[in-house]
């Protein structure tokens, strides 16, 4: 009979569709993006990125910026120095932080200022080791212009005084 065939085969076919998607997954943790103020043109994205397997970022996107960059921060000559990387390796079942003063994504040309308590859509890129490519959409959270992390239960922006 054809039809228990054909729901074997569509079966088939979505568990692999499954498996594949499930390889290729990153976990994203604590993003948020930090706040503008009037004026500002730019600001940063930062997040906790566990992949499953092997994977790369290879790019992001949204659409509150007329660019939008995976960057890295760090010291050279006693001078920190930023630049755009056009890829961040995600070795598997490790997590790799981006965060103020290191690895980030940099939102430029902003169309509007990023205000406290609203959220940014933002898309990643990954890139498996078959060179796949799959996106994942985000809605991140924006924290306030002094915030470098989520504060601690009981603990202000004040904290550490």
């Amino acid at each position: 009979m054809p039809i228990p065939t054909i729901a074997k085969q569509l079966t088939l076919a979505a568990a692999l569709l499954a498996a594949g998607f499930a390889h290729a997954q990153v976990n994203v943790q604590d993003a948020w993006v930090r706040a503008t103020v009037p004026q500002q043109k730019a600001t940063g994205a930062f997040m906790r990125l566990t992949a499953a397997q092997d994977t790369r970022l290879v790019g992001a996107s949204s659409p509150a910026a007329g660019v939008t960059e995976v960057h890295e921060m760090k010291l050279v000559d006693n001078v920190m120095k930023m630049r755009a990387i056009p890829v961040l390796d995600l070795p598997a079942g490790q997590a790799v932080e981006l965060k103020p003063g290191g690895y980030h994504v940099m939102l430029m040309d902003l169309k509007q200022p990023v205000a406290e308590g609203s959220n940014v859509p933002l898309t990643l890129v990954f890139e498996g080791k078959d060179g796949q490519r799959q996106t994942q959409e985000l809605q991140v959270p924006v924290r306030a212009l002094g915030a470098a992390a989520a504060p601690a239960a009981g603990h202000g922006k004040h904290s550490g005084h």
